[in-house]
């Protein structure tokens, strides 16, 4: 099949798997594919297809997850300086970030130290394995370091970082050459306080990506206070033991990378709480960007965006910021996406243990908790989670569940020596209904009990199935890779015309019987941001019949018959006209 081609375009080198419709294949060949501003896909080498009892047999035997960082050639750890005393930054950090800081189509990670150490940055080499970078720059930021935000900030091709720290926030320039510069004073970023998680969002549609930054508590080790665990030694306190919550962040992005704190003009720190968890999505179908704040022991946050830099806190009245019996729960990581694919984003937010996720179907902007018809509920009560994602691991089309865990509070019997170690979780989506069961062979329960925090989501060998970097607290992260062998995928690298990814994009995608919405971002998750591209498993439909993007301009263009098992990368026509482009023999 050879691609036709409507409009103007550019040829930029690109890696993906060799397309074939009915098994993903891991040996990866490098190509140039033709991105285009209206575009087509290049057509599908067809085998002949495993019978149903033939997958089910598969899948069982290969596990959905293997543990793979020493392959990858990644090795971290996150310091906590844990001592005999407990001090509260300790049991929370673990962050870092998936992005494509040199521009060749493959995803690199950037790591982010607590107390001892330096931050690191790994290239991916082309194939899925890792190089540390040594000489970074500004990068290797020794601060006390938890969140992480990217984004193309000065629109000039590249994607620069944002870390949030206990202590100085920072902004990194990319360079270009895997060299970063703290560009944070004249950037007008810096805060001193607490940040957490942070998100890039262009909250005023004029094209550059503003940023907003949750901080936890006002804490120093002056203000410590002193708890126990269940074995008497000293433990973690509770937040509300501080009785110091703190407001959040909002900058505007006024051009060239350069920012002004308007958290006191649009309303934002009018309103207290102890942020850890932040994700921008349009809640209402608006076109504006709104805001969710997941709050540790305090209700959660929705900052519904009313434009003219103004935002308006409406969690109670649109039945997000509390459980169904009126209780605030221990709100830690958050993840956004259209689950039940009617055109609004839902939302779930992860909990201490003793407590269900909230998860909240959106009904034009009035939030539903179906945490326990969805199976949610049972599946996770038992655990501490954080990092959190709805992400399709087994692209059958519908979008399943990770959480990180690791207990805030310590065990009597600790496992493996670590007081506060758990095992992660995942659920697999159910097709017929929004709902969620057990994988048969996750391929986690092997693994040790980790304190886990952080959970990056990404596709790192352009394989077509998600992977996960989790993040662990004094120990080794771990590398999972996505093993699954069946069913067909599509990747879209949607863009910003100067060159970062489009944020806030709305994406739908037809393929057979399927119709699947997903929004370009970078957030969601805790402390983290992920891959950036979107990501859509298609089961067994061989190409995207039609695939809409929404700008967030707000124009809109349509593409037909992009084949399957294959990484695209779309751009905004110049005009902002709509666009059709069809594959012919």
């Amino acid at each position: 099949m050879r691609p036709c081609v409507t409009g103007s375009f550019t040829k930029l080198p690109l890696h993906w798997t060799t397309p074939r419709c009915h098994f993903r294949q891991k040996t990866m060949t490098k190509r140039y594919i033709t991105t285009v501003l209206a575009f087509c896909g290049l057509g599908c080498d067809f085998n002949t297809p495993q019978t149903a009892s033939e997958q089910v047999s598969a899948e069982k035997k290969i596990p959905l997850f293997a543990e793979d960082s020493q392959r990858r050639g990644v090795s971290f750890q996150v310091n906590s300086d844990l001592g005999e005393g407990a001090l509260m930054p300790e049991i929370m950090l673990g962050g870092g970030a998936a992005f494509d800081f040199d521009g060749d189509g493959w995803l690199d990670l950037y790591l982010i130290q607590g107390s001892s150490g330096k931050n690191v940055l790994y290239r991916n080499r082309g194939n899925g394995t890792f190089e540390q970078i040594t000489e970074i720059g500004d990068a290797a930021n020794t601060e006390y370091g938890f969140g992480t935000a990217t984004a193309d900030v000065d629109e000039d091709g590249d994607v620069d970082i944002f870390v949030s720290n206990l202590g100085r926030d920072v902004l990194l320039r990319n360079d270009g050459d895997g060299h970063f510069t703290d560009v944070t004073e004249v950037s007008g970023l810096g805060d001193t306080g607490w940040g957490t998680s942070a998100t890039f969002f262009d909250s005023d549609l004029d094209g550059d990506p503003d940023l907003f930054v949750t901080r936890y508590i006002d804490w120093s080790p002056q203000r410590e206070r002193f708890c126990t665990g269940a074995d008497g030694k000293p433990g973690y306190c509770a937040p509300g033991a501080y009785n110091a919550p703190t407001s959040d962040l909002f900058y505007e992005n006024i051009g060239n990378g350069k920012f002004i704190d308007r958290s006191k003009a649009s309303g934002i720190s009018d309103v207290l709480g102890t942020g850890l968890g932040v994700a921008a999505a349009d809640f209402n179908n608006d076109a504006l960007p709104d805001i969710f704040v997941a709050n540790d022991d305090m209700p959660d946050r929705l900052w519904r965006n009313l434009g003219n830099g103004k935002f308006e806190e409406v969690g109670f009245s649109s039945g997000c910021d509390r459980d169904l019996t009126g209780e605030a729960k221990a709100g830690m990581g958050v993840s956004i996406e259209d689950i039940d694919n009617d055109g609004d984003q839902d939302l779930i937010v992860c909990n201490l243990a003793g407590e269900t996720d909230s998860f909240y179907l959106n009904e034009n902007g009035r939030f539903i908790d179906v945490t326990n018809r969805s199976g949610i509920g049972r599946a996770c009560i038992q655990f501490t989670r954080f990092g959190l994602g709805f992400v399709d691991f087994d692209n059958d089309g519908t979008l399943d569940y990770f959480a990180a865990n690791g207990k805030v509070r310590r065990d009597r019997n600790p496992i493996n020596g670590d007081p506060y170690a758990e095992i992660n979780l995942v659920l697999q989506g159910k097709k017929e209904s929004v709902g969620f069961q057990k994988f048969e062979n996750d391929g986690l329960t092997n693994l040790p009990p980790r304190t886990s925090r952080g959970a990056i989501f990404g596709d790192f060998d352009n394989d077509g199935g998600m992977d996960i970097v989790v993040l662990n607290r004094d120990a080794q992260l771990e590398f999972l890779t996505n093993t699954t062998q069946t069913n067909n995928w599509l990747i879209l690298d949607v863009r910003h015309p100067a060159g970062g990814p489009a944020l806030g994009a709305f994406v739908t995608v037809e393929a057979g019987n399927l119709r699947i919405n997903r929004s370009v971002r970078s957030d969601s998750s805790y402390l983290t941001s992920r891959d950036p591209r979107v990501h859509f498993g298609l089961n067994d439909a061989t190409a995207a019949d039609k695939i809409k993007v929404r700008w967030p301009d707000g124009h809109t263009e349509i593409l037909t018959n992009i084949a399957c098992n294959q990484i695209v990368m779309v751009k905004p026509t110049s005009n902002g006209t709509n666009t059709t482009s069809s594959a012919k023999p």
